[in-house]
């Protein structure tokens, strides 16, 4: 089992960068494949990007290739999220997730994770 808690959200103009980290205050992440999620306002929980246990492969969503990237320090048992070149369609709290299992078959859906953290809340202003 593993507890998550993400920090880093917060406000910025449309163009500008943020990073999110995600910190395992109990259990240790080396153990899970991770993800990235966000959820709009009225909308379903999409998908961003995931990594391996090693951060050796990622899986990008359609919406943010190239804009954001997903690393991994399993050494100070932290995920991490950088985006760059934000746009305001951005605009989500942003969950990070822990997947225990190693097929990529689900990886993309919140159904294929079994923890959670509670969210951090990332405002794109035009």
């Amino acid at each position: 089992q593993v507890q998550l808690v993400e920090s880093g959200g917060g406000l910025v103009q449309a163009g500008g960068s943020l990073r999110l980290s995600c910190a395992a205050s109990a259990g240790t992440i080396s153990s899970y494949n991770m993800g990235w999620f966000r959820q709009a306002p009225g909308k379903e929980r999409e998908f961003v990007v995931a990594i391996s246990r090693s951060g050796y492969s990622t899986y990008d969503g359609d919406s943010v290739k190239g804009r954001f990237t997903i690393s991994r320090d399993n050494a100070k048992n932290t995920l991490y999220l950088q985006m760059n070149n934000l746009i305001p369609e951005d605009t989500a709290v942003y969950y990070c997730a822990a997947r225990s299992l190693v097929a990529q078959a689900g990886l993309r859906r919140p159904t294929g994770y079994d923890y959670w953290g509670q969210g951090t809340q990332v405002t794109v202003s035009s």
